[in-house]
């Protein structure tokens, strides 16, 4: 019993494996044998792949525009009814990770888990923790009934690692007629500009909160990001007030980010933006009020005014420059 065979839906982008897929990756290897089943076309992200765990790549090929729900669905499981059942598939927790996984349970009958943030194993059976209440609660739940078990997971949950050395053999998993299903089709794509890292994979995280004022004050904390070599985040409540764009969000409705430094400006603490950036190596808050929840996760509290505080480390920072 236990599982042998798991499935990691696999992105591709510009010839390399997405972050979520090949954090996946190395935690799917470290249960049982992996295989990758890639969105697209494989070429050029087979070694990454396989430095990562897949034994085995299964690739749809160019899906012509098609939306990947409907596309990807309909060729997993016609994999499936050919005989080679995972015991269990895990997805990233994004828009398209989502729309497979969706469309799939329906395919098969399947009960699926989501918002998920870690996987083990105990004996034969297969438990999946889950936060909830904006995670202050963690949920074990065990899968049981007819497998695959379908589990989709929170970005950062786990760290991507190679050094597995596999070299996986590619095998065409073709899209199936779809009939009105695939009518859908992708006409534009929108790529989100930065001039620096991006937010869910940078070292350094500076965030701006309500505590800033006013919108232009978030300039600090683009100044200060610069400086660091790190990208600028914020609260859900500047991004609501229109201060920011909604891709600089971190928490439970934004981006999770797990960045060597976190520096909260201004920035309170409530749960649901903690549950996106708690998991920071080193947490660094600035809040004049001493009793912010913030200073509750913070490796180093500074109570004092963000207005007086960022310039002057601002100014340090460039001295040094």
């Amino acid at each position: 019993m236990g599982i042998d065979n798991i499935w990691v839906f696999a992105q591709v982008a510009e010839g390399e494996p997405t972050t979520g897929t090949l954090e996946l990756l190395t935690k799917a290897r470290s249960l049982g044998a992996t295989t990758a089943f890639v969105a697209g076309d494989a070429a050029g992200a087979e070694a990454a792949l396989g430095d990562h765990g897949a034994a085995k790549v299964y690739a749809t090929g160019d899906l012509g525009g098609a939306l990947p729900g409907a596309s990807v669905s309909a060729a997993m499981q016609a994999v499936i009814d050919g005989g080679d059942t995972p015991d269990l598939i895990m997805f990233p927790q994004s828009y398209e990770g989502r729309d497979v996984l969706a469309r799939l349970s329906v395919k098969l009958d399947r009960t699926v888990l989501t918002n998920s943030t870690d996987i083990t194993l105990d004996g034969d059976s297969v438990v999946v923790q889950t936060p909830i209440f904006g995670g202050t609660k963690l949920v074990n739940s065990t899968f049981t009934g007819d497998k695959p078990y379908l589990a989709a997971f929170r970005p950062k949950s786990f760290a991507a690692e190679g050094g597995a050395g596999a070299s996986p053999d590619v095998t065409a998993a073709p899209v199936p007629e779809l009939g009105a299903a695939g009518g859908a089709s992708v006409t534009a794509v929108h790529v989100e500009e930065h001039s620096g890292p991006k937010l869910d994979e940078a070292a350094v995280v500076v965030s701006g909160g309500r505590g800033l004022g006013e919108a232009e004050k978030f300039s600090m904390v683009e100044d200060l990001a610069k400086l660091l070599k790190g990208a600028p985040g914020a609260s859900r409540a500047i991004v609501d007030a229109g201060w920011v764009p909604y891709s600089y969000q971190v928490g439970q409705t934004g981006k999770v980010v797990k960045p060597t430094v976190y520096i909260a400006a201004g920035i309170s603490g409530a749960t649901q933006h903690m549950v996106g950036m708690k998991g920071a190596k080193n947490i660094i808050a600035i809040n004049k009020d001493k009793e912010a929840p913030i200073f509750g996760v913070a490796d180093l509290g500074i109570v004092g005014d963000v207005h007086k505080v960022m310039p002057q480390l601002i100014a340090a920072l460039e001295a040094r420059s």
